[in-house]
């Protein structure tokens, strides 16, 4: 869930109770005059509550088949998926899509029914997460308003918008030169080190954004980093493994440099393990710090582990090389 609460952001806003209801007892006939003569926002899907409170929902193409005499209960779903109505609105969306469904009910504490969230409405509730979440991954906008009035702004707004972030990568690839210096005698023992910087760097971003992906999107949905921490931790030292046991044949075969192919291979199993830590930690600090997480996966994420992934390979090459 975002770091503030957003009472515009929630499901209830985008459920209607202009929907069929009826009793479990209902028979089926009863239902199909109820919509000749009715109509409602949705009725795709009609709840069944005794009083007040929620008992399931019934699809209309389960209902259509079924014989008139054939009470509701009969034909409806017990336990479909439901949703709080202070849940935020992209839950809803995506609890609704887990459980192949087209609409979902909104149900309070208590279990009374507060209205049903139709198909329409969780499409918009997609695109425009999507188009956040798009912003979000940009590392620059939160709303997804401000990312449609990005694409419209003048060009000194543009300008200042993405500036910081870039001067932001130059004190990055100073600092690079630096470490690259402090290497200096590794690279002209073996200048083959050189050539694999560019890939290693590459995999490890790679690594990166993918988890900070499924870390920002968990947030946005109210997951909490402990569920995902252990899951991306060993999927990243797999990964790292993998790329390691890979890499380091190929080199060795191409080249035939066995310092190197090991430098190579220690270099994408450390980067690789740690680019997930990375993408991890920075995402959750900054919503520790109730600032949006999606400036996580912009550039500061990418500076910091391209800086520590050409560190540890020269590191690791100076080890190797002793």
């Amino acid at each position: 869930m975002s770091p503030e609460f957003n009472p515009f952001e929630v499901a209830s806003r985008h459920a209607t109770r202009q929907v069929p209801v009826v009793g479990p007892d209902t028979p089926v006939r009863a239902i199909k005059n109820l919509l000749d003569r009715q109509k409602f926002d949705c009725a795709s899907h009609i709840a069944v509550c005794e009083g007040e409170r929620f008992a399931g929902v019934v699809r209309i193409e389960d209902m259509m088949p079924a014989a008139d005499d054939v009470p509701v209960h009969a034909v409806m779903d017990p336990d479909p998926p439901t949703i709080k109505p202070g849940a935020d609105q992209e839950k809803a969306a995506w609890h609704a899509i887990k459980h192949n469904e087209a609409a979902i009910a909104v149900v309070d504490e208590q279990g009374h029914f507060s209205g049903m969230i139709p198909p329409y409405q969780l499409l918009t509730v997609l695109l425009q997460e999507h188009d956040e979440d798009m912003a979000r991954l940009g590392g620059f906008l939160k709303q997804s308003s401000g990312a449609r009035m990005a694409s419209e702004e003048p060009l000194h707004r543009r300008f200042w918008h993405r500036l910081p972030w870039l001067l932001l990568g130059l004190a990055g690839a100073i600092f690079a030169a630096d470490i690259l210096g402090w290497f200096e005698a590794q690279l002209q023992e073996k200048v083959l080190l050189a050539f694999f910087i560019p890939g290693i760097v590459y995999l490890a971003d790679a690594v990166g954004t993918q988890t900070e992906t499924v870390v920002v999107r968990g947030l946005s949905v109210g997951v909490s980093i402990r569920r995902i921490l252990r899951l991306e931790l060993l999927t990243g030292l797999g990964i790292g493994i993998t790329l390691a046991a890979v890499a380091a044949p190929v080199v060795y075969l191409r080249w035939h440099d066995a310092d190197v192919a090991i430098s190579v291979g220690l270099a994408l199993l450390a980067t690789c393990s740690i680019a997930t830590l990375v993408a991890m930690t920075l995402p959750w600090l900054l919503d520790k710090c109730r600032v949006d997480p999606a400036f996580g996966s912009g550039p500061l994420a990418t500076v910091i582990q391209d800086l520590l992934s050409i560190f540890l390979y020269f590191l690791i090459a100076r080890w190797v090389l002793l």
